[in-house]
């Protein structure tokens, strides 16, 4: 694994990066997870077989799709159901749903199929083992996959602005992992050689799903006319990703795994360090930069949600872009010149949205695969937590006050202060987000306030002696004071790591919980973020990527930002 030092560029400090706001604008980068799962598969030549198709006319049934990798083979076994319109919701606590899919090690043979026939449609309720990987579930987006069937039935296309206005003809409500259920922990993952980068595993399975959904509407088609039934169109399948519904389950991941959550910010800020100490760009980069740019504007156009404060803020950056692109045709000095993109990056800062800049970030990103590919392989995490015994509780305090600083000088006994409180709900054991003072359940808290809790610690050391501390050390402490033992451990083991902590108040009545949803999503690679609250939203994985019959065209595997023709049809 690659290791990055915070002292190797220039980075952006922790203070200006971690707020929730900023992180809440984040956009995919080349290194988000899904883009680096498609290059690995490109460039190792992993191969798509579907061995068993067994669906009836009205396509409910098994599928398997099967990867043959240079390790060994995975599997997704896919199971259609006749679901009735009554029970189609995307809420977590829905019991059934369209379809169901296990990832498997191996090859699935027919006890593999019979046993997760027994439990995947059932998926909580259900038992898996060791050699299950992913589990996931998805329902239909009925008003375009009744379209497409239409259409292709009667030797047509769907049309295309239908299809873009939706985005999918699927959409996960959940796809889970590392040992939930009896299946595989990442450990034993990651131990099978195959996988090795986070979540490396799901967005496979995530992409396997987007081939059924197109072989399920083409299957369904083909049997309701025979004779007259097209295929769907590969540009069309390229325009088409797999939704996800992804609400507050999401959010408290960032605070649980704090060390794995610095890795992939540090990931992406190494990447921009590098690019911003690029002294001058060619030509060639130049005019790169510049089809970047106008895809991205076309994006931006293409991108619409009913959230009337995203749309606003989308719609700002429209104006930025195209302002930027007027600039670029009267004045090549912008990209000329020294550090280019240190000093547009700057400008950005400067004058910008924060859409703006990290879109910008993201662009730029884009131009240096040979300088930021790498950074891909830095992103996992042992995630060990250390305590320091024998440190001085006045050290331990200067510790705080100067890694924790952001945490200090607010009055967290206000109701303000501590308007929400985050627990876990007791029918899903998912995570959820209460209000303090006209909700019950605060006594069910989760330790999600890091700033209220390490301002309480740095307040319990200010009361003691300056002598006292330096007497003390933090074993004494704690065995005195046990409660102070996970705030104690967090402190000590994450004041090296300088994106680990989002630097806000996530307890706060200005906490907008949509920021942490967007941030892990755009890090994984979702695009089209579509708020349905501050509390979930929807958005579109692969949509843009190519198929497998193109990882050779180099084309399709320039993906970044997708946009849609919808006169010529094409991607």
């Amino acid at each position: 694994m690659n290791s990055i030092s915070s002292s190797e560029l220039n980075l952006r400090p922790p203070e200006q990066v971690m707020t929730s706001a900023r992180i809440g604008a984040f956009h995919p980068t080349r290194i988000s997870f899904v883009r680096s799962l498609i290059r690995r598969m490109a460039r190792e030549n992993w191969r798509i077989e579907r061995p068993v198709f067994d669906l009836s006319d009205e396509g409910y049934g098994t599928a398997v799709y099967r990867v043959v990798t240079p390790i060994g083979p995975v599997s997704l076994v896919c199971f259609s159901n006749e679901l009735d319109a009554a029970d189609r919701t995307d809420r977590v606590i829905a019991e059934r749903w369209d379809t169901a899919f296990v990832l498997v090690a191996g090859d699935a043979d027919a006890a593999t199929i019979e046993r997760l026939q027994q439990n995947a449609p059932l998926q909580e309720a259900g038992r898996f083992q060791p050699g299950d990987m992913v589990l996931s579930r998805a329902n239909k987006s009925m008003r375009l996959f009744s379209h497409f069937a239409d259409r292709l039935s009667e030797g047509r296309q769907p049309d295309i602005g239908q299809a873009l206005s939706v985005g999918y003809l699927m959409r996960t409500t959940a796809v889970y992992g590392n040992g939930k259920l009896g299946m595989s922990d990442l450990a034993h993952v990651f131990s099978g050689g195959i996988f090795h980068r986070p979540y490396e595993a799901e967005m496979l399975a995530v992409y396997l799903i987007r081939l059924f959904s197109f072989d399920l509407i083409d299957h369904i088609a083909r049997c309701q006319n025979p004779d007259k039934a097209v295929a769907l169109d590969a540009e069309i399948k390229r325009a088409l990703g797999v939704g996800n519904a992804t609400g507050l389950g999401m959010a408290p991941f960032l605070l649980g795994h704090p060390t794995l959550f610095n890795n992939w910010i540090m990931a992406r800020e190494t990447a921009l360090a590098r690019v911003r100490a690029v002294e001058t760009a060619d030509a060639a980069t130049c005019d790169r930069f510049r089809v970047l740019l106008e895809r991205t504007l076309l994006y931006a156009q293409q991108w619409h949600t009913d959230d009337k404060p995203q749309m606003a803020e989308i719609e700002i950056l429209r104006r930025e872009l195209s302002t930027l692109l007027d600039r670029l045709d009267g004045d090549d000095s912008l990209i000329a010149g020294d550090f280019p993109w240190n000093r547009l990056i700057g400008e950005a800062e400067d004058n910008g949205s924060l859409e703006y800049q990290e879109m910008l970030i993201s662009v730029v990103i884009e131009l240096y695969p040979d300088l930021v590919d790498t950074l891909e392989d830095s992103m996992g995490s042992d995630e060990r937590t250390l305590t320091n015994p024998a440190m001085t509780l006045g050290d331990l305090k200067t510790l705080i006050e100067t890694a924790y600083d952001w945490a200090l000088g607010e009055d967290y006994s206000t109701p303000t202060a501590q308007h929400y409180f985050w627990y876990r709900s007791e029918e899903k054991e998912e995570p959820r987000l209460g209000e303090r003072w006209s909700e019950p359940g605060s006594g069910l808290e989760t330790p999600i306030g890091v700033a209220r809790d390490v301002a309480a610690l740095h307040d319990a050391l200010a009361t003691r002696s300056k002598d006292d501390r330096d007497a003390t050390n933090v074993a004494s402490f704690l065995i005195a004071e046990p409660h102070w033992r996970r705030i104690v451990t967090r402190v000590q083991t994450l004041a090296a790591h300088p994106y680990a902590e989002i630097r806000d108040n996530l307890l706060g009545i200005k906490c907008h919980p949509i920021d942490l949803l967007r941030c892990k999503l755009s890090l994984f690679g979702a695009s089209r973020y579509d708020p349905k609250s501050d509390r979930w939203t929807r958005v579109n994985f692969f949509q843009g990527a190519p198929l497998p019959d193109q990882f050779d065209d180099l084309n399709a595997m320039d993906w970044s930002f997708p946009v849609f023709d919808l006169e010529s049809g094409e991607t």
